[in-house]
């Protein structure tokens, strides 16, 4: 199982990036599907949250202005980032909470990250 994620990149302040996470393998069933983030310095924390029914969960810092989507058919997860601000600068990182085809509990998954910069 891969978590890939992808989206990041160079965006003035009040911009917007949409960034995509992409699960493979042979799984049986996704749980929740999230992104979190770590700027410098700091630890990770969880950005957003959707469960498999499809309801939502952010963090005060984002809402209002992220939105968190999915797409069971594709085994994807998308972030949506509008009103970007420069404390919004971190690396990305999407987790899947999932089970394996031929287990019968869930795992915990990472992706790569991608790098997110708000800067004029």
């Amino acid at each position: 199982v891969q978590l890939q994620a992808s989206g990041g990149g160079l965006v003035q302040p009040g911009g917007s990036l949409r960034l995509s996470c992409v699960v493979s393998g042979s799984i049986n069933s996704i749980n929740t599907m999230d992104w979190y983030r770590q700027a410098p310095g700091k630890q990770r924390e969880l950005v957003a949250l959707i469960r498999s029914g499809g309801s939502t969960s952010y963090d005060d810092s984002v809402k209002g202005r992220f939105a968190i989507s999915r797409d069971n058919a594709k085994n994807t997860v998308y972030l949506l980032m509008n009103s970007l601000k420069p404390e919004d600068t971190a690396i990305y990182y999407c987790h899947a909470n999932l089970i394996r085809s031929g287990r019968y509990y869930s795992d915990d998954y990472w992706g790569q990250g991608t790098l997110v910069t708000v800067s004029s």
